[in-house]
């Protein structure tokens, strides 16, 4: 073969495999990623924003009921919906498997440009067994139920027997080979939840022969090890349990963690974790996108066995972190008012943060606050496809400030170029330092010339991002904010100049210039309550 072949053929050949790279890049699979000292949901090789919604429990059940949610998904300028996929209705004959649901409900997102979270309703939905198939319920001596104290079975599938565990493998590891095959190119599908909302009622633990058993046994060497090597990253509650013990003997639950019901949770949370583990990791094993798990939250005074216990809580860390490596993020369901609160609980070192289920009533100003303040990438008001005015409209336009600064959003994670607001009844005002200047953000209707509605006080709030020390967006709604130099030394801060506006095909286009009565004759920002603006300003010090 002369020179002249030679070189064709390997610049063929060059040409052959960088395309097969290409290919490879552009196909890669939805993935989470840290990057400066934030997580990243990556979907189709770039970061992605999850502005969602979950629908209602039973609303993907038939396609007609499914067909009626796209127009106001599409209306609410949602990109991503949560939908349940139901054990029950894919396996509804043992080893028979139909995906008909499924499969419509990923060419229907596609239709409407939605991308999927799939909820996995299988063994455990809100703590019962209600999704199970039949042929499972009917018979209870093949796969046994938990039990009560008083050795009463329940309606809850004991994490305690392998053919339960089995079970719910094999029809979730059919899920995972069917959107494989269908979704894998097109990436519709970004994300999975496994089971949904776990825990224990109407006792902290689960009392079937097998529990009782593991409850008297040695703690699995495993869980010793894991608290052993990671004794400085322990939650206060069990590192104040094990601070005294040696770790090096074994022990039994009650000897290392002391009686009582706290014990009690921990040690179930260890089992449920390594259940949910095992079906994890088999979906991973076949398509390894991104899987959490999500908690129903404890009530003031409550104590375990009054609510969901055992679940990924975030007293409860530890445990599923150490039972469950396969579970990419432990989240939370948020619909307490005391929404700051709870979300703090969740954003710690090595957990990325997404709301997947939260009070759509509370308002659309906590997923700016959560994205801001927490670097979350993603939220999603429940039942999103039964909200009507004001909530429909709130989100409507929450999301389109949203969308239009996804890239200056995305491009600030973990960089504390970003803060989040978020003011209410309790919460009137915010101190905010970023740049050269510290913020002050009241709620609007501290401000006595406020347009102000009748009833509660609403939720109001929102973002601040940093273009440069002295540059800012301000993205909400309701905020009234003074600003003073970050420097105490007894200069002043102006406004430079303030501009409402839009983000057009990523270019900033003013649609107000704001002076005079907009700015209170220069003396503050003000992003009225009855809509979700932008504005950009900046701002001077003098003497």
């Amino acid at each position: 073969m002369n020179k002249s072949k030679i070189f064709s053929l390997i610049v063929l050949i060059f040409f052959v495999v960088n395309i097969n790279f290409a290919q490879v890049k552009n196909h890669s699979i939805p993935k989470i990623v840290k990057y400066e000292n934030a997580f990243h949901l990556i979907v189709n090789e770039n970061p992605y924003l999850i502005l969602g919604g979950e629908l209602g429990n039973s609303n993907a059940s038939t396609k007609d009921y499914l067909d009626s949610v796209w127009p106001k998904l599409k209306k609410m300028n949602l990109n991503t919906v949560l939908i349940p996929v139901y054990w029950e209705l894919i396996e509804p004959e043992e080893n028979k498997f139909d995906f008909t649901l499924v499969d419509y409900a990923i060419k229907s997102a596609r239709k409407n440009n939605i991308k999927i979270v799939f909820l996995w309703f299988g063994s455990w939905k809100n703590s019962m067994s209600c999704y199970v198939p039949g042929w499972i319920k009917i018979n209870q001596e093949r796969f046994p139920r938990a039990k009560s104290k008083e050795g009463i079975s329940q309606e809850i599938l004991t994490p305690f027997n392998e053919n339960n565990l089995n079970a719910d493998v094999k029809a979730y590891s059919e899920l995972m080979k069917f959107i494989k095959k269908i979704d894998e190119k097109e990436q519709t599908v970004i994300m999975m939840q496994v089971e949904n909302e776990i825990g224990m009622l109407p006792d902290a633990r689960d009392y079937c022969e097998e529990a009782n058993k593991k409850f008297e046994s040695f703690i699995p060497q495993e869980l010793i090890n894991y608290l052993k090597n990671n004794f400085d990253k322990l939650t206060e509650n069990i590192k104040e349990k094990i601070q005294n013990k040696d770790l090096n003997k074994n022990y039994k639950w009650e000897e290392l963690f002391g009686k009582g019901l706290d014990t009690d949770e921990i040690f179930m949370a260890w089992y449920f974790a390594k259940y949910t583990n095992e079906v994890a990791k088999a979906g991973k094993i076949i398509y390894p996108i991104p899987t959490y798990v999500n908690a129903a939250l404890i009530r003031k005074g409550y104590k375990p066995g009054q609510y969901p216990s055992a679940g990924p809580l975030p007293h409860l860390r530890n445990i599923w972190n150490a039972a469950a490596p396969n579970i990419d993020m432990l989240s939370m369901d948020i619909y307490f008012k005391n929404f700051t609160e709870w979300l703090a609980k969740y954003d710690w070192e090595g957990n990325p943060v997404f709301i997947p289920e939260a009070d759509r009533f509370q308002g659309a100003a906590n997923a700016l606050y959560a994205i801001a303040q927490h670097n979350a990438f993603g939220y999603s008001p429940f039942s999103v496809e039964n909200s009507e005015e004001p909530i429909l409209t709130q989100f409507q336009q929450a999301y389109d400030v949203l969308n239009q600064m996804k890239p200056i959003i995305l491009e600030s994670f973990g960089k504390n170029k970003m803060k989040g607001v978020l003011l209410d009844s309790a919460n009137h005002s915010m101190e905010i330092e970023l740049g050269n200047y510290i913020f002050n953000v009241k709620h609007e209707y501290s401000w006595p010339y406020a347009s102000k509605q009748q009833g509660q006080t609403p939720r109001f709030g929102g973002m601040i991002i940093m273009i440069n020390p002295n540059e800012f967006y301000f993205v909400g709604t309701g905020m009234v904010i003074t600003v003073k130099p970050s420097v105490n030394d007894g200069s002043i801060a102006g406004i430079k100049f303030d501009e409402e506006g839009i983000f057009d095909n990523g270019k900033w286009k003013t649609i107000r210039v704001l002076n005079g009565d907009e700015t209170h004759q220069g003396r503050h920002i003000h992003l009225t309550g009855n809509k979700f603006t932008i504005q950009k300003a900046s701002f001077y010090i003098y003497k």
